[in-house]
């Protein structure tokens, strides 16, 4: 037998060696990770009346910064901003962070969304077209429906009527007071908003870039594209209403997962993960 004092040299030493090769293990993931978040970045987007770091995105949200840089912007339609700027204007600043992003070295930019966001990511890839992948989560909003669908909101059609009138006429000033519909939660909540009438309309026009059909078919390109909707979800459509009207990428794909509106992101998140791992690699 060997000496106590020599066992207990050689057990420290193991002891040693085993914290020496976890501090390596650890450095090396750090790197991988470091490296990963180097080449790509996330802009996720929130839904309608929401708010960039909503409880919904999350889980969603800390998978990742794992993985990609993520930036969470406060959109228009969030419950402090009320519409405070068109949709056009949105997305031409959504253009300079992808470009920003672009000028520091990173590689792929994602624009990725839930409910109203993932309508926005569509409008995006429409209207500019530079995002290198694009993630629709429980998509939302339906000027379409809302203009065209009598009874849904009374009044409705003519507002938007009348706010195209006043942008013709030169005056995009002219409020438009108006009832805002999220049918994300189980029974649909109403809201009243008193906004111009060139913001109301960029966003309520039924066949504007908030028409996810009409965006759809106007991709810039074809661009790998994750479309995900809960099953229990009140606005569920299927692929064939948006989703199979885009460009055809052989990494696009159409999934559905066991959730509501609301709990989509959290419930699809490791999909999400590793639709983007694929993406990004």
């Amino acid at each position: 037998m060997l000496p106590y004092k020599l066992n207990l040299i050689l057990y420290f030493k193991k002891a040693i060696d085993m914290k020496f090769l976890l501090s390596i293990f650890f450095l090396l993931t750090l790197t991988i990770n470091a490296k990963a978040s180097q080449n790509c970045a996330v802009i996720l987007m929130h839904g309608k009346w929401g708010l960039p770091y909503s409880t919904y995105l999350k889980i969603l949200s800390e998978k990742i910064e794992k993985l990609c840089l993520i930036e969470r912007p406060e959109m228009p339609w969030s419950r402090n901003r009320n519409y405070d700027q068109t949709y056009e204007s949105l997305l031409n600043e959504l253009q300079k962070k992808s470009e920003n992003y672009r000028k520091k070295g990173i590689k792929k930019i994602i624009f990725a969304g839930h409910s109203f966001g993932a309508n926005a990511s569509m409008a995006y890839q429409a209207y500019i077209g530079d995002a290198d992948a694009l993630i629709a989560i429980a998509p939302g909003h339906n000027p379409y429906g809302m203009y065209h669908i009598f009874g849904l909101v009374p009044g409705h059609a003519l507002k938007v009527d009348n706010a195209k009138k006043n942008i013709d006429e030169g005056k995009p000033e002219i409020l438009i007071k108006f009832i805002d519909l999220n049918y994300g939660v189980s029974i649909g909540m109403k809201k009243e908003f008193e906004i111009r009438s060139d913001i109301f309309f960029s966003y309520y026009n039924p066949e504007g870039l908030a028409h996810m059909v009409r965006t759809a078919k106007e991709f810039k390109k074809a661009t790998p594209f994750l479309y995900i909707e809960g099953d229990h979800d009140n606005i569920k459509v299927g692929s064939k209403y948006s989703f199979e009207k885009t460009p055809f990428h052989p990494m696009s794909k159409y999934q559905t997962v066991v959730a509501d509106h609301a709990m989509a992101p959290e419930v699809a998140s490791d999909l999400v993960i590793e639709w983007l791992k694929e993406i990004v690699k």
